[in-house]
C-alpha cells in the first residue's frame, strides 16, 4: 500500500518540461564541479552537524532517569507496563512450552506443557471445522514439520509470543483507528506518524525500546507489538470510511446511538476488511521475531540469529523455515475463520449449547486430554529425539561443494560486477552534492505534485544532509537502487509471463509466495557462505527479498487490462508482441511504478539487515546504535533511511496517480 498519494495536479511552470530539467542538471553539475573547492557543497558535515543526536539522548536520559509523576517515575510506568504484558506471556509459555509448578505444602508439583500431538490435533481441528480438508491438511504437515525437525520447543516460545502480541496489536490497532475515524483532527496528525512507524527501519525500535522496558521477551514483544500495530491502524480507518452510506443512513434511522452505530452497524460491516489487518498484524508480527531475538527474545527467532552467527545453513534454513510455516497456518486459519459459511442465527439458536460451540468445545478436549496423557506418563509428551530429522549436514555439505566447483565461476561474476558496476556507482553516489541533488528533488517534487510536495521532499533531504549522514545516505541510495534496478529487471518479466500463462502463474505465485514468508536473516546465510561479506552479497540478499512485489504488481497490471481493449487491439491487427508493447505494458504503466515503490521500500527494509554482513551505510549506523544503546544515533539513521522511503514513495506515487489521470483509469 502506497503511503502518499498526489493530491495536486503537477505545477504550472510555463515553461517547457525539458527546459525545467536541463537547468536543474546544469545546477547540479555546477555544484558537482565546485564541490571539491568548497566543503559545505559536497557534504556539510565536514562543516556543521545539526546535534540532533545529543538532543534525543538527553531527552530520553531525562525521561527514564527524571521525569516522575508524583506516585511513580516514567521509568516505573514503563516497567509497570512491561510488568502487565508479561503475565500473559508467561502463562502461554508454560502451557506451550515449559509446563509449570504449583505449590502442594512444603514441595511443588510440576504440570508439563501440552504436548506436542495435542497441540497438532487442536491446530488440525481448527482448520478442519474452518477451511476444509484442505486446510486441516495443511495445518496438520505444517505443525508436525516443527515436531519432526526438532523446532518444537522454539516455535512454542515464538507462538506463545504470538499469541500474545497479535491480540495486544490488533486491538490498540482498532481502537486508534476508530478514534481516526471519528475525528479528522487526530486523524492528520497520526498518518505521518504511521508513516515513520511503517519506514523507520526495525532496528531503530529496538533501542528506545531496550531504554524504556529493559531487556528480556516482554521488551522484543513490545518493539513487535509496535512494529506490526500501523497497518491494523489504516486498515481500520479505511474499512470504516468505506462502509457503504445507505447501511449508515439505515443506523441513523433506526436511532443508534454513536456507540451502538459503532459496534452494531460499522464495525460488524467493516469486519472482512478488519480481518486484512488482523492478517497483517500477525505476518509482521512473525517477521519481527528474529530482529526481536536481539533483545531478549527465544525461540525460533534466536536459533535463525545463531545460525547466521556460526554460518550454519542447515539449522538456520530448518528454524526459517518453521517460522515461515508457522506463519502460513495462522494466516490461512484466520483467513478462513473471516470467511466460513455462517448458518442464519434462527438456526444456531435452535442447537444445544454444545453443537453451537463444537469447534471451541472441541479444541479444548483435544488440549486437556493431551495435557492428561502428558501428567500421567511424561515420557511421550516430547517428540523422540531418535526421530528427529536433521537436514543441517545435507546443506552445508552442498553449500561445500558449490565452493569448491564453482567458486572461480562465482567469484569472477563477483569482482567484474564491484569492478565496473558497483565501485563506480557508489563513487559516483558518495560525490553527489547535496544541494544539487535536493534541487533535483524539489524539481521532480513540483513537476510532479506542486509546489508541497516540492518542500516536502527537499526537506527531507536537507534534513539527511545537515545531521551528517549524506555520505551514508549516497551509499544505501547507490545498494539499494542497483539491487532495485535489478530487481525489477528480473521480476517484471516474469511478472509478464506469469499474467500470459496462466500455467506458469501457479509456479511463479508459490515461489514468491515462500520468497515472501521467508524470514529476511534467513537470505544472508547462503550469501555470505558463497560471497563472503560485503556489498554484493548485500546486494543478492536485497534482490531475492525485494523480488516479490515487482512480480505481484507485473502480473496484477497486465491481467487487469480490460478484455475489451484487448479484443479492440487484436482486431486492429496488433501481433502478441505489439499488443505488449503498445497496450498492456502502457496501461499497466501506474502498477508497474507502484510495485517499484513497493520493491523500494522492501529493499530499504532488507538494507538495514544486511548491516550484518559488512555493508557501511545508514544501516550500519542504526546496528551499530542498537550495538551501543544510541538511542539518538539509532533515531536520526532511522530517519534518514525513513526519510529516503518517503520520498521514493511520494515521488512514484504522484507519478502514478498523474498518470492514470492521463489514461483515465479509475
Amino acid at each position: 500500500m502506497s503511503l502518499a498519494t498526489a493530491e495536486n495536479p503537477p505545477a504550472a511552470t510555463g515553461l517547457p518540461g525539458w527546459l525545467v530539467w536541463a537547468g536543474a542538471l546544469a545546477v547540479l553539475v555546477g555544484l558537482w564541479i565546485a564541490a571539491p573547492h568548497v566543503a559545505w557543497l559536497g557534504d556539510p558535515a565536514d562543516v556543521f552537524v545539526l546535534p540532533l543526536k545529543g538532543w534525543i539522548s538527553s531527552a530520553m536520559d531525562w525521561l527514564v532517569n527524571d521525569l516522575s509523576f508524583g506516585l511513580f517515575t516514567f521509568k516505573e510506568l514503563t516497567r509497570g507496563i512491561a510488568w502487565v504484558l508479561g503475565l500473559p506471556l508467561q502463562a502461554c509459555i508454560a502451557v506451550l512450552s515449559k509446563g509449570w509448578h504449583l505449590p502442594i505444602g512444603d514441595g511443588t508439583i510440576l504440570f508439563p506443557p501440552v504436548p506436542w500431538f495435542a497441540v497438532v490435533a487442536a491446530v488440525t481441528w481448527l482448520g478442519w471445522r474452518f477451511g476444509g480438508r484442505g486446510l486441516a491438511i495443511l495445518s496438520f504437515l505444517c505443525f508436525l514439520y516443527l515436531a519432526v525437525f526438532g523446532q518444537w520447543a522454539s516455535a512454542m516460545i515464538t507462538l506463545s509470543s504470538i499469541l500474545v502480541a497479535v491480540p495486544v496489536g490488533v486491538v490498540v490497532g482498532t481502537a486508534l483507528g476508530i478514534l481516526a475515524h471519528r475525528h479528522e483532527g487526530f486523524a492528520r496528525v497520526i498518518r505521518p506518524i504511521l508513516d515513520l512507524m511503517q519506514t523507520v527501519p526495525v532496528f531503530a525500535y529496538l533501542v528506545p525500546v531496550l531504554f524504556l522496558f529493559g531487556f528480556g521477551p516482554v521488551s522484543a514483544m513490545i518493539a513487535t507489538i509496535i512494529y506490526a500495530m500501523p497497518p491494523m491502524v489504516r486498515v481500520t480507518m479505511l474499512a470504516l470510511r468505506g462502509v457503504a452510506p445507505e447501511i449508515v443512513e439505515f443506523g441513523n434511522m433506526t436511532g443508534c446511538t454513536a456507540r451502538q452505530m459503532l459496534w452494531r452497524i460499522l464495525l460488524p460491516t467493516a469486519r472482512p476488511s478488519l480481518m486484512v489487518g488482523v492478517n497483517q498484524v500477525i505476518m509482521l508480527s512473525l517477521n519481527m521475531v528474529i530482529i526481536a531475538s536481539m533483545i531478549g527474545a527465544g525461540g525460533l527467532g534466536r536459533d535463525v540469529l545463531t545460525s547466521l552467527r556460526r554460518l550454519a545453513i542447515g539449522d538456520g534454513l530448518e528454524a526459517g523455515l518453521a517460522i515461515t510455516l508457522l506463519a502460513i497456518t495462522l494466516d490461512r486459519l484466520s483467513q478462513a475463520f473471516v470467511t466460513r459459511q455462517k448458518q442464519p442465527l434462527h438456526v444456531e439458536m435452535d442447537k444445544s449449547f454444545l453443537a453451537r460451540h463444537a469447534t471451541a468445545v472441541v479444541f479444548f478436549a483435544l488440549v486437556f486430554a493431551g495435557f492428561l496423557t502428558a501428567a500421567l506418563a511424561p515420557s511421550i509428551a516430547l517428540y523422540p529425539q531418535s526421530m528427529v530429522i536433521d537436514t543441517g549436514p545435507f546443506w552445508d555439505e552442498l553449500v561445500r561443494l558449490i565452493n569448491v566447483h564453482l567458486y572461480d565461476y562465482l567469484d569472477a561474476i563477483k569482482s567484474f560486477l564491484l569492478i565496473y558496476v558497483l565501485v563506480p556507482l557508489k563513487r559516483f553516489m558518495v560525490d553527489a552534492p547535496w544541494l544539487g541533488v535536493m534541487a533535483v528533488l524539489a524539481v521532480a517534487g513540483m513537476r510532479l505534485g506542486g509546489l508541497r510536495l516540492a518542500v516536502t521532499v527537499a526537506l527531507m533531504a536537507a534534513f539527511i544532509a545537515l545531521t551528517g549522514n549524506w555520505e551514508k545516505a549516497m551509499i544505501s541510495v547507490y545498494l539499494c537502487g542497483l539491487s532495485v534496478i535489478i530487481a525489477s529487471a528480473i521480476g517484471i518479466p516474469v511478472g509478464i509471463l506469469s499474467a500470459r500463462h496462466p500455467g506458469i502463474r501457479q509456479v511463479v505465485r508459490t515461489t514468491i509466495d515462500t520468497l515472501q514468508t521467508l524470514p529476511s536473516f534467513v537470505y544472508l546465510i547462503p550469501v555470505v557462505m558463497l560471497f563472503a561479506v560485503g556489498d554484493f552479497s548485500a546486494m543478492i540478499a536485497i534482490v531475492l527479498y525485494a523480488l516479490a512485489p515487482a512480480v505481484r504488481y507485473a502480473d496484477h497490471g497486465i491481467r487487469k487490462v480490460r478484455p475489451s481493449i484487448i479484443e479492440a487491439g487484436t482486431m486492429a491487427g496488433c501481433k502478441p508482441s505489439q499488443l505488449l508493447w503498445k497496450v498492456q505494458l502502457p496501461l499497466a504503466m501506474p502498477e508497474l511504478m507502484l510495485g517499484l515503490n513497493q520493491t523500494i521500500m522492501m529493499a530499504l527494509s532488507m538494507l538495514v539487515i544486511t548491516a550484518l554482513v559488512g555493508t557501511n551505510d545508514l544501516g550500519q549506523e542504526v546496528y551499530i546504535a542498537l550495538t551501543r544503546a544510541d538511542i539518538g544515533q539509532g533515531v536520526v539513521a532511522g530517519l534518514c533511511v525513513a526519510f529516503i522511503a518517503m520520498i521514493a514513495d511520494r515521488l512514484i506515487s504522484a507519478w502514478a496517480e498523474e498518470r492514470k489521470r492521463q489514461l483515465q483509469i479509475e
